[in-house]
C-alpha cells in the first residue's frame, strides 16, 4: 500500500528542546523531523506535533514549531487521550510517524492509531530513543502491530508519485 499526499497527515511526536540532548543521535533524528515537515508543507500535507509536559520538557525545537498546523500538550506518553484524534483533518486516514521516543509516546500513539483505524507509516530514520535497543526493538513491536515501517525518501517520493510532479527540485534538494 502506498502513501498518498491527499489522504496523509504528518505526526511529529515530542521534538522537544530538553528532550533531544538525550536522543541517540538526537540531532538527525530531528533534522529527519524538519526535513519530513518542509516536504509536507510542499505538498499541502497537514502537519501536526505533540508536546510531552512541555512546562518540564521545554516546547518542541523551533524548526519543529514553524513546521507545524497544530501542536498538541500532551500528559499521557499516548497523544490520542489528550484530543490527538479530534485534531487529526477528517478524511486524512494515513499517519505518517517520527519523533521521540519511539518505544514510548511514539510507540503508544502509532498503536492506538492502529487500533482506532487509521493506517499507520513510522519513519524510523526520524525516529529516536535514549538507548537504541529501546528504539529498534519499537520498530519491530510497530511492524508486527500493523504498522509500515518507512524511511524520509519513501515518504517524500511516495507523496510525489513521478517525477514530473511541481516540487520534484525543491523535494530533492532537501533530500539530497
Amino acid at each position: 500500500m502506498f502513501m498518498k499526499a491527499d489522504q496523509s497527515t504528518l505526526l511529529l511526536i515530542d521534538v522537544q528542546e530538553r528532550l533531544m540532548p538525550a536522543i541517540t543521535q538526537g540531532a538527525e533524528v530531528a533534522e529527519r523531523c524538519v526535513t519530513l515537515a518542509t516536504v509536507a508543507g510542499l505538498l499541502s500535507v497537514p502537519v501536526i506535533a505533540t508536546e510531552q509536559l512541555p512546562e518540564k520538557l521545554g516546547p518542541n525545537l523551533e524548526r519543529v514549531k514553524e513546521l507545524c498546523q497544530t501542536t498538541l500538550p500532551k500528559t499521557h506518553f499516548d497523544a490520542c487521550p489528550d484530543g490527538l484524534i479530534e485534531e487529526l483533518p477528517e478524511g486524512r486516514q494515513h499517519i505518517v510517524i517520527g519523533g521521540c521516543e519511539s518505544h514510548v509516546c511514539m510507540l503508544q500513539t502509532a498503536l492506538s492509531l492502529l487500533d482506532a483505524g487509521y493506517k499507520v507509516w513510522v519513519v524510523a530514520d526520524a525516529t529516536g530513543s535514549r538507548n537504541e535497543f529501546d528504539r529498534d526493538v519499537a520498530l519491530d513491536r510497530l511492524h508486527q502491530s500493523g504498522a509500515r515501517i518507512v524511511t524520509t525518501e519513501m515518504v517524500a517520493f511516495e507523496w510525489m508519485v513521478h517525477c514530473k510532479h511541481p516540487h520534484f527540485r525543491d523535494v530533492q534538494a532537501l533530500i539530497k
